[in-house]
């Protein structure tokens, strides 16, 4: 192996590492919406705010301050400072967390711009990431807003935009990874596969958004059964807004319907596509051992979503779901960068 080969590889693991930092990220988030944990704190201080109140006056002024926002006045009135500092702590962390990947990406990059470690062509992509990085902070704090007014529920058009934001730069850092890491070579596979594998990635993207909706509008406690809703398959009021298409975003029964055929869908073209990818002569073994790996997510990810559906999307496994989301969609990515390169 030659020295920029072992770099690329140094480069790789540093990426990979804040990639796995970026799904506690995504999994502390969802712990925060499923607790109603994310309007605890009506400020944005992106330095200060690391800081947390340290003794009982300030812990004090916090809560006086969260009690002049609807949240309190509408949904947590006459809650205790203990409560208070329980739902506090859950946003708190998943903002310290944020700032502490800045820290864990901007440290190991500056080592290795200085110490002429990034091939060329590299840099940009890294500071592309950074750059992401800062805009999801942003675009979290935007998200925040929006339930810091009349009505003390975030926009779930905001939720969905920022998570779809953190799986788009998780899913970017991994591809960049991936390539520094593996060794690109000739393929026998057909430009077909290829394609098939680039489109299931974005539909299991989509699907994760659409998961995003569900949270936004806590869809999935409006029809707790399954395979059912309402003890039909098309329930009642379904595109019932007027225009139609507004209720793909906005119309509960609509919202959870899409999300089920959604699932309904990736299970028919996932067990197509492994089906298909495993009979071809050309595959090399990652792919192989990742098309395992996507199966058996698939049967993982489908169990805890009827699981978070019947028992009325209880915190620890409604947070594994959306972790299998990610876990599946990782997957799925991975058996398309080794088909593709």
């Amino acid at each position: 192996m030659n020295l920029q080969a072992r770099y690329d590889r140094q480069i790789a693991t540093w990426l990979i590492i804040c990639a796995v930092i970026i799904i506690t990220m995504i999994l502390l988030g969802g712990v925060t919406r499923l607790t109603r944990s994310g309007l605890s704190m009506v400020e944005w201080k992106p330095l200060m705010g690391i800081i947390p109140p340290l003794s009982e006056a300030a812990w004090l002024e916090t809560f006086e301050k969260y009690k002049q926002f609807p949240e309190y006045q509408k949904v947590n009135k006459g809650m205790s400072l203990f409560q208070f500092q329980e739902i506090f702590m859950f946003e708190y962390l998943h903002r310290l967390l944020g700032r502490l990947i800045g820290v864990i990406f901007l440290l190991p990059f500056l080592f290795f711009h200085f110490t002429r470690r990034i091939k060329p062509g590299l840099a940009p992509k890294l500071v592309g990431m950074f750059v992401l990085g800062g805009l999801q902070g942003l675009l979290g704090w935007y998200m925040v807003k929006s339930g810091l007014v009349d009505n003390p529920r975030v926009s779930q058009y905001r939720l969905t935009a920022h998570l779809g934001t953190a799986v788009f730069i998780y899913a970017y850092i991994l591809w960049v990874a991936w390539g520094l890491f593996y060794s690109t070579r000739d393929s026998e596979i057909g430009q077909s596969l290829k394609r098939f594998a680039s489109t299931l990635s974005v539909l299991v993207f989509l699907m994760i958004l659409s998961g995003g909706l569900v949270a936004g509008t806590h869809a999935g406690y409006a029809y707790p059964t399954f395979p059912l809703m309402a003890g039909s398959f098309f329930p009642d009021g379904l595109y019932a807004t007027d225009p139609a298409w507004l209720a793909i975003f906005e119309d509960l029964t609509t919202i959870q319907f899409n999300h089920r055929m959604f699932a309904y869908l990736l299970i028919v073209l996932i067990s197509i596509f492994v089906f298909k990818s495993y009979s071809q002569p050309g595959l090399c073994s990652e792919a192989r051992t990742g098309l395992k790996l996507v199966m058996a997510l698939l049967v993982v990810q489908v169990s805890l979503g009827i699981s978070t559906l019947l028992l009325h999307v209880p915190v620890p496994l409604a947070a594994a779901h959306q972790g299998g989301a990610v876990l599946l969609f990782t997957s799925v990515l991975f058996v398309t960068h080794r088909i593709r390169h």
